[in-house]
């Protein structure tokens, strides 16, 4: 085995190893398993009983080509395979109405893949269902690409209802967009956001990538300053992250590339927030900065939530449970009157209160009267040693009720837990893109 191969292995072995034990300090459990148990409709109607209310996620697994970065669900669009799929995918959303019942759905997201590839086939059907079928309460989010945007279909996008645009731009110099296979110019891009900013969406967001292969400290504070002059209402920023069975991380290894460590990290995510507090923009996620006075774009921010189509998740108090990945798969299971769940697990109360304090931390302020609501007793009873501590190393502010992190505590809690969800996200996503019915998965 050539030396660099054993040294990663080594420190993988490590890195598991000081996962499982951390985990059986906060759980009291040797692991997390997720096995092929599809909850009956029963169960899940149960789990609404104590729901008040509910977020909604559809996943569009189809791209015109595939990033080699992605570590999302997805596939090269196909008409026929895209038409069946949005029929199978009604199918689905009328089972998890009855299922919901009349909750309220507060949050409503599409991502992908790119929801966009489906413009034409099959986005209206959708749309026009899920508002038909669910109590919505909410508008609608929606991911898209550069090379979908042309006026004419922002338009259509505009006359389907949706108000919140995200866009794809990934990279603001062109040697960038072309390592990420990102087919179109940065002008293009830049013309794809203006004329989404014209068009009058409530917000738009642009999605940015920093981290990449190559990229310098100055071509960060360029891009940074090409994103103030367009003025965008919200700018999501992230590093390149290392999935192990995306192309560009396996590309990494062979070509003996270093992966940049976290802190170099932190100091690119410094220079854009140098940039983005001065323009008006505040902190509204780990990654996310929005304009002030604009109405954010998120995904899904509740936290129980509906995943639909395939790889969608759900999380429903005490039970998660992932869709099948491939699409065949998914549309034969519903044609077979089946529910796509390829795995489920029943949450434990320690799981259910660690999961939601992970999300409350990825958006970076919350009320810690919510917590009590949920789970009956105050935050303090639970995780109140570790509040403190973190206020202590100046990783978070408390002021009664509300707790929000520095910019130091969103950058540095986030990459603590990433050392979980990035393992996480490697053992269950990376099984399912294998297996379409796995008996279990050990995470």
């Amino acid at each position: 085995m050539p030396k660099g191969n054993l040294s990663h292995n080594l420190c993988a072995m490590e890195a598991d190893y000081i996962r499982k034990k951390i985990i059986q300090f906060l759980l009291n459990i040797d692991q997390i398993e997720f096995n092929n148990k599809i909850p009956t409709d029963e169960k899940l109607i149960k789990e609404f009983e104590n729901i008040d209310t509910i977020g909604l996620y559809i996943h569009i697994p189809f791209c015109d080509q595939i990033c080699p970065y992605c570590p999302y669900n997805k596939e090269v669009f196909r008409e026929a395979s895209a038409r069946q799929y949005v029929k199978a995918l009604q199918t689905e959303i009328d089972r998890y109405a009855i299922i919901a019942g009349n909750t309220p759905v507060t949050t409503f997201y599409i991502g992908g893949g790119t929801p966009t590839s489906i413009l034409d086939f099959g986005l209206e059907e959708i749309l026009n269902h899920v508002y038909k079928r669910f109590n919505m309460q909410c508008t609608t989010h929606i991911e898209s690409h550069p090379n979908h945007l042309s006026k004419k279909n922002l338009k259509k996008i505009k006359d389907l209802g949706v108000e919140y645009l995200s866009v794809g731009v990934e990279a603001l110099q062109d040697q960038h967009l072309e390592s990420l296979k990102r087919y179109y110019t940065v002008e293009k891009a830049k013309r794809s956001i203006r004329d989404a900013m014209d068009i009058g969406f409530k917000c738009v967001n642009m999605d940015f990538m920093f981290d990449l292969p190559g990229q310098t400290d100055l071509e960060i504070e360029q891009a940074a300053k090409q994103i103030v002059a367009l003025n965008v209402d919200q700018i999501a920023t992230y590093p390149l992250f290392n999935f192990e069975y995306a192309h560009m991380k396996q590309s990494y290894r062979k070509k003996r590339r270093k992966i940049p460590t976290m802190f170099r990290r932190r100091k690119l995510l410094k220079i854009l927030e140098s940039h983005f507090y001065p323009a008006e923009y505040d902190r509204s996620s780990v990654w996310a900065f929005t304009k002030k006075r604009v109405d954010k774009y998120c995904s899904v921010t509740v936290p129980t939530y509906i995943g639909l189509g395939a790889s969608g998740s759900s999380y429903l108090n005490g039970l998660f449970s992932v869709n099948t990945f491939r699409v065949r798969d998914y549309t034969e299971a519903i044609q077979r009157k089946q529910l796509p769940i390829a795995v489920s697990i029943d949450l434990s109360p320690e799981m259910q209160k660690l999961g939601w304090l992970y999300w409350r931390f990825y958006e970076t302020k919350f009320k810690a009267s919510d917590f009590e609501k949920r789970f009956g007793k105050t935050i303090e009873d639970s995780f109140g040693k570790y509040l403190k501590a973190l206020k202590y190393v100046g990783f978070l502010k408390r002021n009664n009720d509300r707790i929000q992190l520095t910019d130091n505590g969103s950058y540095w809690i986030h990459a603590f837990e990433d050392f979980f969800s990035i393992s996480y996200i490697n053992n269950l996503w990376g099984q399912l893109r294998k297996e379409p019915w796995p008996k279990s998965i050990i995470v």
